[in-house]
């Protein structure tokens, strides 16, 4: 995988590795494969393990209440991953960083997951990381718009919370008493 100057497409996999946890080492593969990242030795169920840490960790930076904190838990990552950056023409795809040794790849991903979201947070702010605004919804997206104000993982997340605050609004306070009230077989009282 080609680290861009945001970090985007390790933070992307991070994020999508966390949304959707690994059930095993060949899944892990497959993914890891499918994001870019050239696997130069098998996988094996210790690196699923580690991975898993890796994300219990990285979650942790996500939900972090501010950014003094979301720096300092970033900081020990990337202090424990000890990566150099180097560079590479591994699988001939041409000259670019990497940031770290040819390890296993639950090390790798350590490395590539902790530099990456330090470069884009870094070059995109501090609070470009986050979980989804709909309260039912826990996916994690790395905000990669123009704006930096994206709210929701997705479109129909988006439109969700649309409809709802558009029927909420439509609805007066009244109504909004008279259906909290009636499943509950009581009256609205003052309205």
């Amino acid at each position: 995988m080609h680290l861009n100057p945001y970090g985007e497409g390790a933070v992307n996999l991070a994020a999508d590795l966390a949304n959707r946890r690994p059930a095993s080492a060949e899944e892990l593969a497959d993914r890891c494969r499918a994001a870019g990242l050239v696997l130069e030795s098998p996988v094996t169920p210790q690196d699923l393990d580690r991975t898993q840490a890796v994300l219990d960790e990285w979650e942790q930076v996500v939900d972090a209440a501010d950014e003094h904190r979301r720096a300092e838990l970033l900081n020990r990552m990337l202090a424990a991953a000890a990566a150099y950056p180097r560079l590479t023409d591994h699988a001939g795809s041409g000259w670019h960083l990497h940031y770290r040794d040819d390890r296993t790849l639950g090390s790798v991903l350590f490395s590539l997951i902790s530099v990456g979201t330090a470069l884009h947070l870094v070059g995109r702010g501090m609070h470009r990381l986050r979980r989804c605004a709909v309260t039912e919804c826990s996916t994690i997206f790395a905000d990669t718009s123009r704006t930096g104000r994206q709210r929701y993982c997705s479109q129909r997340c988006a439109n969700r919370d649309a409809v709802r605050r558009h029927r909420a609004s439509r609805a007066g306070p009244g109504q909004a008493c008279g259906a909290v009230r009636r499943a509950e077989g009581q009256a609205c009282e003052g309205w």
